[in-house]
């Protein structure tokens, strides 16, 4: 039995990487993205390896169009195993500038559509004999943060209270929920990146998005079902760094 995962914002970065990851073991994967084109050149280099790739192109922010990725992935493969809630934006501004079509808009991209994706996929999942695994992508700033980023931080907080809320509501049907919460995950030029970014962290460098995609992959393998409802902080210990200035 060939599982099948379904990976939202695959075009790019954190998402890209993990759609590749679960490739390359063999398992059939969805990628959902509003970017036809990154997204579609990602199922190109899937398939020429050899991996069975599909995109649906999807705008998370409108529930019809999540209800039909999960329908499209069902009747393309004939079952769905995994969930990677990874889609998300991020803006910066003051709060005293925030209108509230901008906050609309961040948290029925980041937030909602972790609700209405891991609803959607579930009802398939529930008729897997074993269920299937659900992770979202928080982010450490759920507990920590900078000036101007209260949109962000919303969302993120609200992914992680939703996780072990799902995960209790799931539990019935054998369906996992986890959330994972990524510190620095560099997308652009590792290379670029200075002695001092990679110091700030007990790891001695800056995160990559493999980082994050094997994790997907191992709280969503079949012999890890007894992890659900946790967040896992994956930020080479940045958030436990004790920084004092002098």
């Amino acid at each position: 039995m060939t599982k099948v995962a379904v990976v939202t914002g695959a075009a790019t970065g954190i998402g890209k990487t993990i759609a590749y990851e679960y490739g390359k073991r063999g398992i059939r994967v969805v990628l959902a993205d509003i970017n036809e084109e990154k997204a579609k050149e990602n199922v190109k280099e899937m398939k020429k390896r050899g991996e069975e790739a599909y995109f649906v192109k999807t705008d998370v922010r409108k529930p019809d169009d999540i209800v039909q990725l999960m329908k499209v992935a069902y009747d393309t493969y004939g079952r769905i195993d995994i969930l990677i809630n990874n889609a998300g934006k991020m803006i910066w501004k003051s709060p005293y500038d925030i209108s509230v079509e901008e906050w609309d808009d961040l948290l029925n991209t980041n937030l909602r559509s972790v609700f209405l994706a891991s609803r959607e996929a579930a009802k398939y999942m529930r008729r897997n004999e074993k269920g299937g695994a659900i992770v979202n992508i928080a982010s450490t700033r759920y507990l920590m943060s900078e000036p101007n980023t209260e949109l962000y931080a919303a969302s993120k907080g609200g992914i992680v209270s939703i996780t072990h809320a799902l995960a209790s509501s799931f539990s019935e049907d054998h369906i996992t929920v986890n959330a994972i919460s990524p510190g620095w995950i560099e997308t652009g030029d590792y290379n670029k990146l200075s002695e001092l970014d990679h110091e700030q962290h007990f790891s001695r460098r800056v995160g990559k998005p493999v980082d994050i995609a094997r994790a997907c992959v191992y709280l969503t393998a079949e012999e890890n079902d007894f992890i659900t409802g946790t967040n896992l902080v994956i930020d080479g210990g940045m958030t436990k760094k004790m920084i004092y200035e002098e």
